[in-house]
């Protein structure tokens, strides 16, 4: 016998039926998705550059870029394109070293965040990103710029600008909120704070420069001097931070770069669930979904109630 359909009667969320019916597998009750959401889009932090094996210390990774917006228009039952960026690779040490590679942008709909720049090796500026790389200094006086933040231009910025670094140092990678610091101390620029995955969290650090602290926000800790007791730290995975720089010395073993933090995308819209992607939550009163790798964002026109 098939299935019988009737008028249902809808009372606190929960269908009253008869004894012994059925409703339709799927049926859909309840109120429409979002229109509007909130958004955060970090990019994939930047790699830092390689030890060289004279004093020439390497720069820190540029955080990936940072944008965030509210009451963002979308269309209902349109699926919208989620790409989470990759952290930069780490830049190799030695005589045959490298500057370290550069973040992936991530991207929700329109929004676009650009991957953070790398830090460089040997006596080279810094790359351009959301937030740019670390210099590396050189070993006669001098100077070596760190990389543009903000590259490509958008409005508002989503970074800062890497450190410069003078004789025998690196400086730091760019941060969402602050430039990277420049020879003394070589800092990681600081990210920033956003409360969309339910409680404040900070994303976008820079990586520090040799021996240096990384950023707030995920940025890496750059390797210390290579008879000194630490190796550097990596970006922290889905904050877009950059990596740490690596060490060098004359005559002296030397420490490659270390690699950028993937980004993060988090949508949020007030009320119950009514979108499908990510990993969903819920906090205060908000719908979270959390992407940390690539997928898709897409209001319900219903509410979708299993009920057969």
């Amino acid at each position: 016998m098939g299935v019988r359909y009737f008028n249902a009667k809808q009372t606190n969320g929960r269908l009253l039926r008869p004894q012994g019916y059925n409703f339709p597998a799927g049926l859909n009750i309840g109120s429409t998705g979002p229109t509007s959401v909130d958004y955060l889009v970090v990019a994939g932090g930047g790699g830092a550059g390689g030890g060289y094996p004279t004093i020439t210390s390497a720069g820190g990774g540029g955080a990936g870029g940072f944008r965030t917006g509210a009451g963002f228009s979308i269309a209902l039952a349109t699926p919208y394109a989620v790409t989470v960026g990759g952290g930069g690779s780490a830049g190799g040490g030695g005589s045959g070293g490298s500057n370290g590679g550069q973040g992936s942008s991530s991207i929700f709909s329109t929004i676009t965040s650009a991957g953070g720049g790398y830090g460089a090796w040997n006596q080279r500026v810094g790359g351009n990103g959301g937030s740019g790389g670390g210099g590396s200094g050189p070993v006669t006086p001098g100077s070596f710029s760190g990389g543009s933040g903000n590259t490509p231009s958008t409005s508002p910025s989503q970074g800062s600008n890497g450190g410069t670094a003078s004789q025998y140092s690196g400086a730091g990678g760019g941060g969402a909120s602050a430039v990277g610091g420049n020879s003394t101390p070589s800092i990681g620029g600081a990210g920033t704070a956003s409360p969309y995955s339910g409680s404040p969290v900070t994303y976008a650090g820079g990586g520090g420069g040799s021996g240096a602290a990384g950023g707030a926000g995920g940025g890496g800790k750059g390797a210390d001097s290579p008879s000194g007791p630490s190796v550097g730290v990596a970006g922290t995975p889905n904050t877009g931070g950059g990596g740490g720089g690596g060490s060098s010395g004359s005559g002296s073993p030397f420490q490659a770069g270390l690699g950028g933090g993937s980004g993060i995308v988090i949508i949020r819209y007030s009320g119950d669930q009514g979108a499908a992607g990510g990993n969903y939550s819920s906090s205060g009163g908000y719908s979270i979904h959390t992407f940390l790798g690539d997928g898709a964002f897409s209001a319900n026109t219903a509410v979708s109630y299993n009920v057969n």
